[in-house]
């Protein structure tokens, strides 16, 4: 490792503090451009001119916590809505923000009720449809709801469905329920009065079929649908006959999602990834700016919004050694005006390459896989298995901080979209199906063995690494196979099966026979004595290797009593174990302190396992909620 000394060590905070700026939109009439960026480290809601990116100005001045993934216009320019929660409990109101500066609008309880933009404003420029659960926390009724005084009117009870489907005119066109085999029952009301079904989607297309709108008139609805077919492919459906028409699919892969036009929802094209993004023209119009961008950027293009007359796009340029950029672009001229970069600070870093390559399984599967591997390093060297969450989820080609983090450190880093990953095909997301701890583990230690076999990875210096389903897996390795790793990491990850699935929200029981048909069958003794053995908790008694637990103590997905009890476990049986807690987050750590101690620890960590360079700690502990219940004095540099 002596060539690593050549490499400079990239400070943590470097690569972790909040990004300057991300989720850009343009405004419907072109004029100006919202986007997050940071006030002392908590990321606000900012606004520009669309051509001037020195105008830049804070509309919100939130310092306890981030605004959340919500940012949508208004149809007329005049406001903005975003979303927030309180303390990382997943609540989240939203709010009107006026472009005037002028205070924000509450849309939604604030404290104690999770909301979500049902139907964003389009059509009626003073009002949006949301969905909230004040009524029972089990289901969200739908509101019409003033943009400038936040006056609601309740339009829809909701006491059977896990949600609705409406359109811009704020009608509620299908209803969806979740059947006991696991299948998505869509039902309709024809006659204005009973509920009827509309459609049934099975269990084995259940998590690569959904509508994606209705287009303005009401009389289409837009699919990505993988009935009759693996690849899910974009489809669009006649509401009075039927009928359906094929509008674009990829050889490789799934239909991800759909850009649709600002005014007529009709989509303009479609995206799908494989190893890399691909656009799929619909609209003959817009296929020569698509071919145009593609090939003016080396790396992929996401187009993130346009205006209302369709000339003007707001696209992010994603490479994977080089920060995000954003910029406008005008269709007429074919000018791309630079507008900022997400992270400016890594720019001129000695960043690593991340390759993607294709891993096959023990049983001749594909595993599209994204790999990082040390600048100047020598082979083989240690490594990183970063396990993605979800699990019905996956990792995609792009500058992802972690691993540019853990390859500065002198660790090559493998993430692996194993069974159960989206994006492939209803066939390999299927073959996930009861195979937590099972062969979704198993494709982990495939792709461990390659990197092994390729001289990339030193056998006896591998973590695996991961959050949520990913802390699952960590744990799972290290019980199921205590000798192939030397350490873990596992942050908010699920240690029982059945403690996880009775202590789920109130809100995701609607959908809770999900659960039932992927994980287990929880209502059966044979069942629950399945789920009871996939646990890592069942199987503490095998751990060997040292295991850093990290927890959200407000987390509502993942309890905090998933830790504390293997916590408890294992000091039960005098396995060393270390447990921060940070109080104040939740599924995940998101607090500029807090995300800088969680680093922080983590690097340490490793550094003591698996032998990498580490930056000392500093003061990156100082602002942090964070609690040592167990095994502080094993960490070294601490």
């Amino acid at each position: 490792m002596e060539l690593m000394e050549e490499v400079c060590l990239i400070p943590r905070r470097t690569l972790f503090d909040p990004f300057e700026r991300l989720l850009v939109r343009i405004s419907p009439c072109g004029q100006w451009i919202a986007f997050k960026a940071p006030i002392n480290g908590v990321l606000n809601l900012w606004l520009m001119s669309s051509e001037d990116p020195k105008s830049a100005r804070p509309l919100t001045s939130f310092s306890d916590r981030h605004i959340g993934l919500t940012l949508r216009w208004s149809p007329d320019s005049s406001r903005i809505l975003i979303s927030r929660d309180q303390v990382g409990d997943e609540n989240f109101h939203i709010l009107s923000v006026p472009v005037d500066g002028t205070d924000p609008v509450a849309l939604s309880p604030e404290t104690g009720v999770k909301a979500f933009l049902q139907e964003p404003p389009t059509k009626h420029t003073d009002e949006v449809l949301i969905a909230h659960n004040q009524r029972t926390t089990k289901r969200f009724d739908l509101y019409r709801v003033s943009l400038t005084t936040g006056n609601s009117q309740l339009i829809e009870k909701n006491d059977q469905f896990a949600g609705f489907f409406t359109d811009s005119d704020f009608n509620v066109r299908l209803a969806r329920r979740y059947t006991e085999k696991g299948e998505i029952e869509y039902l309709h009301r024809s006659d204005g009065k009973e509920w009827q079904r509309y459609s049934l989607i099975p269990f084995e297309d259940s998590l690569t079929t959904r509508p994606i709108e209705f287009s303005k008139d009401g009389q289409t609805l837009f699919w990505i649908d993988s009935r009759g077919q693996d690849k899910a492919v974009a489809m669009a459906e006649d509401v009075q006959t039927r009928t359906t028409t094929l509008l674009a699919q990829h050889p490789q892969a799934d239909v991800s999602n759909l850009l649709l036009h600002p005014l007529t929802n009709y989509p303009l094209a479609a995206t799908a990834t494989y190893a890399r993004a691909d656009w799929l023209p619909i609209d003959p119009d817009l296929e020569q700016t698509l071919s145009y961008l593609e090939e003016t950027f080396s790396g992929d293009i996401d187009i993130t919004s346009m205006s209302n007359d369709t000339q003007k796009l707001v696209f992010a340029h994603m490479q994977d050694n080089k920060p995000v950029e954003y910029f406008n672009f005008n269709r007429a001229t074919r000018e791309a005006i630079p507008l900022f970069s997400a992270q400016p600070k890594l720019s001129n870093l000695p960043l690593a390459n991340m390759s993607s390559v294709v891993i096959k399984t023990r049983d001749d599967l594909d595993l599209v896989c994204y790999l990082s591997q040390p600048v100047n390093a020598e082979k083989p060297c240690p490594m990183v298995l970063l396990v993605h969450g979800g699990p019905y989820m996956r990792d995609i080609w792009r500058l992802d901080p972690t691993h540019q983090w853990l390859a500065n450190r002198g660790y090559a880093v493998l993430s692996v979209n194993f069974r159960g990953s989206t994006g492939f095909g209803k066939t390999f997301v299927n073959a996930s199906t009861k195979e937590w701890g099972g062969k979704m583990q198993t494709d982990l230690l495939d792709a461990v063995d390659w990197a092994i076999e390729k001289g990339i990875a030193d056998p006896n210096r591998i973590c695996i690494m991961g959050g949520s389903y990913g802390g699952f897996a960590a744990l799972t390795g290290l019980t199921q196979t205590p000798k192939k790793f030397a350490c873990a990491v596992d942050l908010v990850g699920i240690s029982n099966l059945m403690s996880f699935l009775n202590t789920i929200p109130d809100y995701w029981k609607t959908w809770k026979t999900v659960y039932k048909n992927r994980l287990g069958d929880y209502t059966t003794e044979e069942g629950r004595a399945f789920l009871k053995e996939r646990s890592p908790l069942t199987h503490v008694s095998h751990i060997e290797k040292p295991l850093l637990i990290v927890q959200g103590g407000q987390d509502v997905r993942v309890k905090a009593s998933e830790s504390e009890q293997i916590v408890s476990a294992m000091q039960d049986q005098d396995i060393p174990v270390t447990y921060a807690l940070f109080p104040d987050e939740g599924h995940g750590i998101q607090k500029m302190h807090n995300r800088r101690a969680y680093h922080a620890i983590v690097e340490q960590f490793l550094a003591q396992h698996l032998g990498g360079k580490a930056e000392p700690v500093g003061t990156d502990f100082e602002g942090s909620s964070l609690q040592f219940p167990a095994g502080r004095e094993l960490i070294e540099g601490l």
